[in-house]
C-alpha cells in the first residue's frame, strides 16, 4: 500500500501569500443586485478572471516557481496544461529569468496558445488525453533538465491557490458558503484548507461540468475515478482530480456538484451582459451552480469564484450555435 502524501498546511499557505504578493493581483469582490435577488442571496463574486494571465493560476505557478532554489530552477520549468496554468507558469518563468517548456493539448483554446507564446515559452502539442500530455511532459523533461511544476498535484501550486480564499474571507469574513470550480483540484482544495483555518463554519462546494464529473464521482466513492473523455465547454475543467488535491477535498469539501454546458453557457453570458465580466466557461460553472439551482443558498452569504477570464473571442459559445 501507498503511503498518504503529505498534506496542505496553514503555515504553506501563509508563506505562499508572501511570496507571491508583489507577483500577483489582489482581486477585487463584486455584487449585483439582479443577481442576489434572481438567487435569493447575497452572492459576492471573487474576480479570479481580474487576476494576471486572467486566472488565477498565476498564484500557483508564482509561488512554485519563485519557491524553488536557484541551482534547481536554472534549467527552466516544464508543465502540461490546457491553457491557463500554461500561460501562468511562462509569465512566472519569464518573471525569474528561466526557461518555460509546456505540453499543450492540441484542441485548446487559440487565445490561450497565444497568451503562452506571448510569454516566450516554448510549445509542444500532443493528443488531447491525459496520458499523452503527461507522456509528452515527461519526454520534454528528459531532454531539458526542466523541473516539472505540475498543474495541480503540487503542494506549492495548492499552497498559492489557497491564497484566493485567504483574500477572500478578508474581504467578505461572514460568508456561509464558497463555491469554486472543480477540475484537477488545486484551487478547490486550497480554498476548503484555507476556509477551515478561516472561517471552520462555512462550507466549500466544488462544481464541475456534467460532461467531466470524475471530482463528484471520486468523492462519493471515496477514491479516485478518472475521466477518460471529459466532454465539456469549459476546456479548463477536463483534467482528471490529483492525489493530492483529493486527500484535502474528501477532508474539507462538503459536496461537488454537477452543471451541464447548457447552464455553464447561460452562467457565462449572464456574467458578461449583467456584470460586465469577461468569464470563460471554466470561470463560469461556480455561478452556473447557483443560477441552475444545483446547489441550495437560499438566505445564505456565498462566495462564488470565477476563476479565469481567457476567452477566444471569436468563437463565444452563443455566437456559435446562432450560426450552427
Amino acid at each position: 500500500m501507498g503511503s498518504t502524501p503529505p498534506g496542505l498546511t496553514w503555515a504553506l499557505i501563509e508563506a505562499a501569500r508572501t511570496r507571491i504578493a508583489p507577483l500577483v493581483r489582489a482581486t477585487p469582490v463584486l455584487t449585483s443586485t439582479t443577481l442576489d435577488a434572481q438567487a435569493g442571496a447575497r452572492l459576492f463574486f471573487k474576480c479570479e478572471n481580474l487576476q494576471k494571465g486572467g486566472a488565477f493560476k498565476a498564484r500557483g505557478a508564482s509561488n512554485a516557481v519563485f519557491s524553488l532554489p536557484d541551482a534547481q530552477v536554472r534549467r527552466g520549468v516544464a508543465t502540461h496544461s490546457s491553457g491557463n496554468h500554461a500561460a501562468a507558469l511562462a509569465r512566472a518563468a519569464h518573471l525569474r529569468g528561466v526557461p518555460a517548456y509546456i505540453v499543450m493539448p492540441q484542441n485548446a483554446p487559440l487565445a490561450k496558445r497565444a497568451a503562452v507564446e506571448r510569454l516566450g515559452a516554448r510549445i509542444t502539442l500532443c493528443e488531447p488525453m491525459q496520458a499523452a500530455r503527461e507522456r509528452a511532459a515527461a519526454e520534454v523533461i528528459a531532454a531539458t533538465g526542466a523541473v516539472l511544476i505540475h498543474p495541480y498535484d503540487d503542494l506549492a501550486v495548492m499552497a498559492g491557490q489557497a491564497t484566493v480564499a485567504v483574500e477572500l474571507l478578508e474581504q467578505v469574513p461572514d460568508l456561509d458558503l464558497v463555491l469554486a470550480p472543480v477540475s484537477g483540484g488545486g484551487l478547490l482544495s486550497g480554498i476548503a484548507v484555507a476556509t477551515r483555518t478561516l472561517r471552520a463554519n462555512a462550507q466549500v462546494v466544488g462544481v464541475e461540468p456534467e460532461g467531466a464529473d470524475d471530482a463528484a464521482r471520486s468523492l462519493r466513492a471515496g477514491h479516485i475515478v478518472p475521466c477518460e473523455k471529459p466532454q465539456t465547454i469549459a476546456d479548463g475543467l477536463r483534467a482528471t482530480v490529483g492525489v493530492r488535491p483529493f486527500e484535502e477535498i474528501r477532508r474539507y469539501v462538503t459536496d461537488i456538484v454537477t452543471v451541464p454546458d447548457t447552464a455553464i453557457v447561460a452562467a457565462m453570458r449572464s456574467l458578461w451582459e449583467i456584470m460586465k465580466l469577461v468569464v470563460e466557461p471554466s470561470g463560469a460553472a461556480a455561478y452556473a451552480a447557483v443560477a441552475a439551482g444545483r446547489t441550495e443558498v437560499r438566505g445564505k452569504r456565498v462566495g462564488v469564484v470565477l476563476s479565469g477570464g481567457n476567452v477566444d473571442l471569436d468563437s463565444l459559445p452563443w455566437i456559435t450555435r446562432a450560426r450552427e
